[in-house]
C-alpha cells in the first residue's frame, strides 16, 4: 500500500458505501483503488486489474470540492478518477523517456500516437492535448503505421506480436486484432497503402511476414466481445542476413521494399515475396526505405550518414544525399515528391530538394536521435519524436514566407517611389525619415549625397538632422560608421557626424544607444582619412613651391620679317 485517503462520511453505493461512518481509500502496487470500512477492517470496494505493466500505483489524492480523486503510476503518468464512482475520467502521460516512433490519427490528422521506451501507447489529441494510454503490448513498442483512412493503426514491439488498433469517431481507441509468429522482436511494420487490406512486419528473426486483414474485421466498428482478432501470417519470408529494420509498400501494394543492417535494401513482389532486385551502395546498415508517390524510386536512409534514390527499373542509384554528421534514421517524401524530409542521431531534421540535390533547411530542435518522422495527408505539417522524450509538431510555412516576401518586396518598391518624389520635391526632412525607416544605409546616403548637392547643402543638411528623432539619428550614426570605412563615402559620414558633435550635447550623445562601440569603430577610419587629407594638402603645397621658385628661360624674340629682309641685302 503506497496512500491512503479519507473519504467523505456520506453513503455512496457505487462504492459499497451504504451506512455512515469512517471509510477510506488505499492504492498499492497492483494498480487498484480499494474501500475500506475502517469499523470492520473489511473491503466493500476493489477496482478492476488494469492492463499492461507499470500500473503500480505511487500517490493517491482527493479533491473534495472538485469531487475527483487523482493517483501516479509507476510510469509517471497522471489518472483522473470521479470521486463517486472511481471511473477514470482523463489521464495525464508523463516522461516518456526515448521517444521511438510518432504517427498522426483520424482522417483529418486530428491525433497523435506516441510510442516511447514502455510497452504502452499514448494517443493525444491535437487540439486539446487530451491523452489516452493503450495497454496491450508486454514489451517496448518498437514501431507504428497507419491505414489509409486513418481509422485503423498497427503496432509491433519486443514482445515478438503485432497488433491492430482502431479509433472511434470519439477518439476512443481499443485493441481490434493481435498476431504472433516472430521469433525476435519485430521492429518495424507497415501497412497497405491502397486498401485496410494487409500488413507487412519485419524482424530481428531476418524475416518479413504478410498479414491479411480478416473480414470479420473490416466489418464492424468495434472490437469483438470476446476480445481482439487473431491475425494469421499468410507468407513467411527469409529476406536478409541481419537485422530488418525497416519496410515500406509501394502506393499499388505491388511492391515490398525491406533495408537491413546488411548494408541492402531489396526489392520484392507482392503478396508472394519473391525477390525482384538488390540495392546495393551504402557502406553501413540501413534504418530507412520508403516509396515515392509519384515516381518509380526508392528512398534509403543509412547509418554512413547518406541518403540514395534507386531507380525501381533497374535498381541504379539516381542521387546520393550528404549533409548529415551521424546515421540517417528516417526519410520521407514530401511536396509530391519534389523533396525529402530526413531526420538523424544528430538530432537534426533536413528538408532537401531533389531536382538539385540541395539542402534548403535545417531544423535543429531536437537533443537526441531522432527516431520518428511522419508527415501529414496534405504535407503541411510534420512530426518528430526523439530520445530527448520530445514530440515536435512542425508546420509548413513556404506559402506564408513567399507571401510575406513577396508584400516586403511590393512595399519596398512603393516606399522607393515615395522616396524618389520626395527628393524630386526637395523635401528631404521627409525623405531622410523615411530612408532610415527602411534601415537601407545605401538609400540613406543617397538622400545625404542629394542634400549637400543642394546649393546651401551645409544648412539644409543640419537642419534636417535637428528635426529628426532620436532613435532615427541613432540609426544615422550606425550608418555613418558603414559609410566611413569607404574613402567614397566618407565625407557624407563626416558631414553627419560634424552637425551631431556641434548641435548636440555631450550628454545626449552619450547616450546614444551603441554610441562608445560607434565611436570605437569610428576613429581608425577618421584618423587615415586625415592622414590621407594631410598627405594631399602636403602635396599641393609642393607642387605651388616648385610653381612660384621655377626659373623659365626666357624665349628668344623671333625676328621680324623687316630685319629678316635686312639680312638679306647685300
Amino acid at each position: 500500500v503506497e496512500a491512503a485517503v479519507l473519504l467523505p462520511e456520506e453513503p455512496v453505493s457505487q462504492l459499497g458505501v451504504k451506512s455512515p461512518g469512517l471509510y477510506f481509500l488505499t492504492a498499492g502496487d497492483q494498480g487498484t483503488l480499494r474501500v475500506w470500512e475502517a469499523a470492520s477492517g473489511q473491503c466493500v470496494y476493489t477496482q478492476a486489474q488494469p492492463p499492461g505493466p507499470g500500473q503500480e500505483l505511487t500517490h493517491c489524492t482527493l479533491a473534495h470540492t472538485a469531487g475527483v480523486v487523482l493517483t501516479a503510476t509507476a510510469d509517471h503518468n497522471l489518472l483522473l478518477y470521479e470521486a463517486r464512482s472511481l471511473r477514470l475520467q482523463k489521464q495525464f502521460a508523463g516522461y516518456s523517456e526515448e521517444v521511438l516512433d510518432v504517427r498522426f490519427l483520424g482522417p483529418e490528422d486530428s491525433h497523435v500516437v506516441v510510442a516511447s521506451n514502455s510497452p504502452c501507447l499514448k494517443v493525444f489529441e491535437l487540439q486539446t492535448s487530451a491523452c489516452q494510454i493503450l495497454h496491450g503490448h508486454t514489451d517496448i513498442v518498437l514501431a507504428l503505421d497507419v491505414f489509409r483512412k486513418g481509422w485503423l493503426f498497427a503496432s509491433c514491439a519486443k514482445d515478438q506480436s503485432v497488433r491492430i488498433w482502431r479509433m472511434n469517431k470519439a477518439g476512443q481507441v481499443m485493441c481490434v486484432a493481435q498476431g504472433s509468429g516472430h521469433t525476435h522482436s519485430v521492429g518495424t511494420v507497415c501497412c497497405s497503402r491502397l486498401k485496410e487490406s494487409f500488413l507487412v512486419t519485419g524482424s530481428q528473426d531476418c524475416t518479413v511476414k504478410l498479414w491479411p486483414l480478416p473480414k470479420a474485421l473490416l466489418s464492424k466498428n468495434t472490437a469483438p466481445d470476446n476480445g481482439p482478432i487473431l491475425l494469421q501470417a499468410q507468407t513467411t519470408q527469409r529476406c536478409h542476413d541481419k537485422d530488418i529494420n525497416s519496410v515500406a509498400i509501394a502506393p499499388n501494394d505491388k511492391l515490398l521494399a525491406t533495408g537491413s543492417q546488411d548494408r541492402t535494401a531489396k526489392l520484392w513482389a507482392l503478396p508472394q515475396c519473391q525477390l525482384l532486385g538488390v540495392f546495393s551502395g551504402h557502406r553501413r546498415g540501413l534504418w530507412c526505405v520508403q516509396f515515392s508517390p509519384m515516381d518509380q524510386v526508392l528512398a534509403t536512409a543509412s547509418a554512413d550518414g547518406t541518403i540514395k534514390l534507386w531507380a525501381l527499373q533497374d535498381f541504379s542509384c539516381l542521387k546520393t544525399f550528404e549533409g548529415h554528421d551521424a546515421s540517417v534514421l528516417k526519410v520521407a517524401f514530401v511536396s509530391r515528391g519534389t523533396q525529402l524530409l530526413s531526420s538523424g542521431s544528430d538530432g537534426l531534421v533536413k528538408l532537401w530538394t531533389i531536382k538539385n540535390n540541395e539542402c534548403v533547411r535545417t531544423l535543429d530542435a531536437h537533443e537526441d536521435k531522432v527516431w520518428g518522422l511522419h508527415c501529414s495527408r496534405l504535407d503541411d505539417h510534420a512530426l518528430t519524436g526523439a530520445s530527448d522524450s520530445r514530440v515536435i509538431l512542425w508546420k509548413d510555412v513556404t506559402e506564408a514566407e513567399q507571401a510575406e516576401e513577396q508584400a516586403r518586396q511590393e512595399e519596398q518598391v512603393v516606399r522607393q517611389q515615395e522616396l524618389d518624389n520626395l527628393l524630386h520635391e526637395k523635401r528631404y526632412l521627409r525623405a531622410l525619415g523615411l530612408a532610415i525607416s527602411l534601415d537601407r544605409p545605401h538609400t540613406v546616403l543617397t538622400v545625404i549625397q542629394a542634400i549637400r548637392r543642394d546649393p546651401e547643402a551645409c544648412e539644409k543638411l543640419e537642419a534636417t538632422m535637428l528635426r529628426l528623432r532620436r532613435d532615427q539619428k541613432e540609426a544615422l550614426l550606425r550608418f555613418c560608421v558603414t559609410w566611413n570605412t569607404n574613402s567614397r563615402h566618407c565625407h557624407e559620414a563626416q558631414a553627419v557626424l560634424g552637425v551631431l558633435l556641434r548641435r548636440e550635447a555631450p550628454e545626449e550623445l552619450l547616450a546614444y544607444e551603441g554610441v562608445r562601440a560607434a565611436l570605437e569603430a569610428l576613429l581608425p577610419y577618421t584618423e587615415r582619412h586625415f592622414q590621407r587629407l594631410s598627405r594631399t594638402l602636403q602635396a599641393a603645397a609642393f607642387l605651388d613651391f616648385l610653381w612660384h621658385n621655377m626659373k623659365l628661360p626666357v624665349p628668344a624674340a623671333a625676328p621680324t620679317p623687316w630685319e629678316t629682309h635686312k639680312g638679306a641685302l647685300p
